[in-house]
């Protein structure tokens, strides 16, 4: 193996054009961009990289191809990422890693939600009169920003299992950031529709909306302040980022923002750790299906979804029939009444995580499903739980935005990250270091109780706020045989659900998996991908008992499936990324 050299020398051996750059790889990601129009997944025999941008997924293409591992190869992705795709992630905001170890066959996830201030209280998102406040009254400024995760999880996972030089992994995004990089179209479509709340913030406003214009699609942007930013953080650890400076410039720029300031502290930056969590797993037809768990609703809606799936014959029905979406449909109002309930941090709240994927108990759910027509109401359970059952339903909001990587390496690693600064553009705030800072604590309620009875996800200061994030890798004898996720709010975990059982009931490949029309049921009315054949089976439900909402549902799906074959790739067609292997 080839360890790449420190930065300083590859920077001057690498391209410094953002085409130069572009054209790196050029063969492979024509290829994989030509089968992700096509229907087709990409195939490879040694490793492979889907993420959201061709930019991040050929960094991320190169430290594979010199050696390096999974989480070499998701350092590069997520720092490109947070340059060329601002709007979804970034150093400002957190991620959930689900990571299958090929040497010892264990699996591992790492917690890098942001959390609460210390000076935070649970009214934190109330008026004087303790009425909640409006969502974006709450988003845009310093209020919302937690703490960023994601540094500290990217160095946490180049610790346990990276290979390369931890500087020369920030090399491609430090490039492009210098010499600059094309805007995509989705990049400067998302400017434009949000040119208003970008440009309450003067640091945010010169970036995206130089001169009171959005940015074009097809400019040069560059990022000088990113490129100084990640060079401190490639040269002195992430020390560099939650101390000194970068910290005491986040601080700032929260505590000043104009008309909604926050209570970011250094000593949350100083004290912010990278949580090692034991995965939560559900069984579906003869596999696991293993994720994160609290403070994500993630893996445990899916498992629960797909759990009470498990006595219905869906490979018989079909993807076109209406009688399995209406399962499906109602599977997922009965998890998600689960999810408003009782899901959240578990470090501070007690949450009944083994009951609510109990088989036993997803059966008994399960059951509510033998009808023929859609559930006229559905409540929360009673999963067995060693507390007592007393908490009020959850009334939070958790717009899409956000990101998905998904790896496998020649050494048999598995990685699955979704990563976020939750709405788009997180909190309109970009730190004095290039990066946008997230509004992550508006996934807690802004209520505290409801009729006297406390809410689970209320906000506490040092708590990580609920989230739906759902990387996911689903094994088979404890192999690894999917690795998955998407963007999208709460919608993620009808996703990726979809995407399982496309996968292993219908027999779809990757690429026609994650591409295959959504219909999302969460609280009652049940969601179809508008301008797709999805929309056929709006007046079959409607008959089965359904309200029906015709609209657009903009996932990041990025699969890998890992056969005796090899390995095949699919990226989301409604976004622009791409798989690449070899």
């Amino acid at each position: 193996m080839r360890l790449l050299p420190l930065v300083p020398i590859l920077i001057a051996a690498l391209p410094v054009s953002a085409q130069d750059a572009a054209d790196a790889f050029a063969p492979e990601a024509a290829t994989a961009q030509t089968t992700k129009d096509s229907g087709a997944s990409i195939a490879a025999s040694e490793w492979m990289v889907a993420a959201a941008n061709p930019l991040a997924v050929r960094a991320g293409a190169r430290v594979l191809s010199d050696g390096g591992t999974a989480a070499d190869a998701m350092v590069a992705v997520q720092s490109v990422l947070g340059l060329v795709e601002p709007q979804s992630s970034g150093l400002g905001g957190g991620a959930f890693l689900v990571w299958y170890d090929g040497a010892t066959g264990e699996m591992t996830t790492l917690d890098g939600r942001e959390t609460a201030p210390m000076a935070a209280t649970p009214r934190l998102f109330q008026d004087e009169n303790g009425e909640p406040l409006k969502f974006f009254d709450a988003v845009v400024g310093g209020l919302s920003v937690g703490t960023p995760g994601t540094p500290a999880l990217m160095e946490k996972a180049h610790a346990m299992w990276g290979r390369a030089d931890w500087p020369s992994l920030f090399a491609d995004a430090i490039n492009l950031a210098e010499g600059g990089f094309k805007v995509s179209p989705r990049l400067a479509a998302l400017v434009a529709s949000d040119q208003e709340r970008l440009s309450r913030f003067q640091r945010t406003a010169s970036y995206f909306v130089p001169e009171g214009l959005p940015l074009a699609e097809g400019s040069t942007l560059t990022n000088l302040a990113y490129a100084k930013t990640l060079r401190a953080i490639a040269s002195g650890g992430t020390k560099a980022f939650y101390t000194g400076q970068i910290a005491q410039d986040i601080v700032d720029t929260v505590a000043n923002a104009q008309g909604n300031p926050g209570v970011l502290s250094m000593t949350d930056l100083a004290v912010y750790k990278v949580k090692e969590r034991a995965p939560v797993c559900a069984t579906y037809r003869d596999h696991e299906i293993c994720g994160m768990g609290p403070p994500s609703s993630g893996a445990l809606t899916v498992g629960q979804i797909l759990g009470m799936l498990n006595g219905y014959d869906l490979a018989a029905l079909g993807k076109d029939n209406p009688e399995a979406w209406r399962l499906i449909g109602d599977a997922s109002r009965l998890a998600f009444a689960d999810r408003g309930r009782y899901m959240a941090d578990s470090d501070f709240v007690p949450m009944p995580t083994k009951g609510l994927v109990d088989d036993a108990y997803l059966a008994a759910r399960a059951g509510l499903l033998a009808t023929d027509k859609a559930l006229s109401e559905v409540s929360p359970g009673e999963p067995p739980f060693d507390h007592a059952l007393l908490w009020a339903d959850d009334e939070s909001i958790e717009l899409p935005s956000t990101s998905h990587i998904s790896i496998v390496d020649q050494y048999g690693n598995a990685l699955s990250m979704t990563t976020t600064i939750e709405n788009g553009f997180g909190s309109r705030l970009m730190a004095p270091g290039g990066f946008l800072l997230n509004n992550e604590l508006t996934d807690f309620s802004f209520k505290t109780h409801a009729d006297g009875v406390p809410i689970a996800n209320r906000v506490e200061p040092g708590k990580r706020p609920r989230s739906s994030m759902a990387p996911t890798i689903v094994l088979k004898d404890g192999k690894p045989t999917l690795v998955v996720g998407s963007p999208g709010g709460s919608r993620i975990i009808g996703y990726v659900a979809k995407t399982i059982i496309a996968h292993l009931d219908w027999g779809l490949d990757p690429q026609a998996a994650v591409a295959l029309p959504h219909l999302v049921n969460r609280f009652g009315t049940y969601d179809v991908e508008e301008g797709t054949n999805a929309v056929d089976l709006a007046e079959p439900l409607t008959e089965l008992g359904f309200e029906t909402n015709a609209r657009a549902l903009t996932s990041g799906l990025h699969a890998i499936a890992i056969t005796d074959e090899g390995l095949l790739g699919g990226a989301d067609p409604r976004r622009e990324g791409i798989a690449l292997g070899k």
